[in-house]
Parts: structure tokens; C-alpha cells; sequence
């Protein structure tokens, strides 16, 4: 009995590594090859973000073999791939105009670009600083492509959960401050091309620069939708 349990244990430990696949043997030359072809590929995939690209990791699966001379490699990458992080990916290899081999490839990219990242704790509701924030290199892919590259487009806004040290901070992290509260006099701005008046109102609701909120005109009591432009006044265009 413990000779059979004994010689189950032994297979549990030795089939997992009978499963895989064993490394590829292409030729070095090949496999240089075949990585110059990855690689400017993503360049030219991730040419718009502006980052540093490098080939992290690249494995061709099986043992194809390619014949003698001079090849040419065409990378066929799933159309939602962005050129960075994890993806499985086809190289198909010619020799002038005649396909003789086709590749599945496997490669980690790491894409490293300026991004901005909290340089202290910065806790819930709070509203950030420059002296809170820096721009820093870091992978796209361990932030799953969502950041923020300008330290202004988080600068007066407030955090919306607490933002580690050192992370990258997402838009969705962030939210504006009011300017205006719901309740508060507000001057209200009308204006077109010809004419331009002025009234006095009460916001309906908070909003920050930029935003729409409703006010009530309270000389005609009618409730409009104007755009907030600092801390007491708004404006309606008509």
C-alpha cells in the first residue's frame, strides 16, 4: 500500500513538468531575427504614446525550422493589443515572395513613459498640490494604460480615495472642487453676440469650474442651466 501511494506521488510530481513544452532551439541568429521584427513593430504600434519600449520577454513555441538565406518576418498582433505588456502574437516568416514558416510567439513589453505618480501619502478628499505630486518613468502596464502625464491635470483637484506613495494616479482617482455650493447666490451672465445682462440667482446645486449646473433667476423664478465660471458667478449663453 505505501509502495502504491508512493509511486502516485511520484507521478503527481513528475507529469507537470513532462507537460511542458520544451524550450525553443532555434538558431540564435533566427531568434535575434525574428526579436528585431517584434520589437519594431511595437515601436511603430506604440510610436503615438512616445514611450521606451524593450523586449522583456520572447518565446517562439516549437522547433520550426528555417530554411537558408535571407527572410523576411510580418508580425500579425490581435487587434486590441496595444504593443505593450502580454501578448501572444504571429510571425509569419517569407523568403522573397514564399511563405515558409509561421510563427506563435510569446513577448512581455515594457513600455516605460512619464507619468504622474504621488510622492506621499495623500489622503481621501484632500486637494492636491504640486509639492504632492512628481513625473516619474514607469510601465504602462502595471497601470493598465490609465494615467495621467501632466502634473496640471491633477494640480486643485480633490482625491477621491487615498492615493498611496509613489503610485500613478488614474483621472478616475481625482474629482474637481466646488466652486459653487447648492443654495448659494450666484451672478447670473447672459449673453450672445449682441447683448449682455446681468441677474442675480441661487445655484440649485454644487458644481465646479467648468461644469453646468441649475440656477433659479429669482427676479423671473425660472430655473435655467449655466455653465460655473469662478466661485460666484455663472454664466448662460442664448
Amino acid at each position: 500500500m505505501m509502495r502504491s501511494t508512493l509511486l502516485i506521488i511520484i507521478a503527481m510530481v513528475l507529469l507537470p513538468s513532462v507537460a511542458m513544452a520544451e524550450p525553443s532551439r532555434i538558431p540564435a541568429g533566427r531568434a535575434a531575427e525574428v526579436q528585431r521584427a517584434v520589437l519594431s513593430y511595437v515601436q511603430q504600434r506604440t510610436a503615438d504614446i512616445g514611450c521606451e519600449t524593450r523586449i522583456k520577454r520572447l518565446t517562439i513555441s516549437g522547433n520550426p525550422s528555417f530554411p537558408a538565406g535571407t527572410l523576411d518576418y510580418e508580425v500579425v498582433a490581435p487587434q486590441q493589443w496595444e504593443g505593450w505588456g502580454r501578448a501572444g502574437i504571429s510571425v509569419v516568416v517569407r523568403k522573397g515572395t514564399r511563405v515558409v514558416g509561421n510563427l506563435t510567439v510569446w513577448v512581455e513589453v515594457e513600455a516605460l513613459v512619464d507619468m504622474v505618480v504621488t510622492v506621499r501619502q495623500i489622503n481621501h478628499g484632500s486637494v492636491i498640490t504640486t509639492a504632492d505630486l512628481a513625473l516619474r518613468k514607469q510601465d504602462i502596464a502595471a497601470v493598465q494604460g490609465r494615467y495621467l502625464a501632466r502634473t496640471e491635470d491633477a494640480v486643485g483637484k480633490k482625491a477621491r480615495v487615498t492615493l498611496r506613495p509613489n503610485a500613478a494616479i488614474r483621472s478616475d482617482q481625482l474629482e474637481k472642487v466646488p466652486l459653487i455650493r447648492a443654495g448659494q447666490l450666484v451672478t447670473i451672465i447672459a449673453e450672445n453676440e449682441r447683448m449682455r445682462i446681468t441677474a442675480t440667482g441661487k445655484s440649485k446645486s454644487a458644481g465646479a469650474e467648468g461644469d453646468t449646473i441649475t440656477v433659479q433667476n429669482l427676479g423671473s423664478l425660472k430655473e435655467l442651466p449655466a455653465r460655473v465660471l469662478d466661485s460666484t458667478t455663472v454664466l448662460i449663453v442664448f
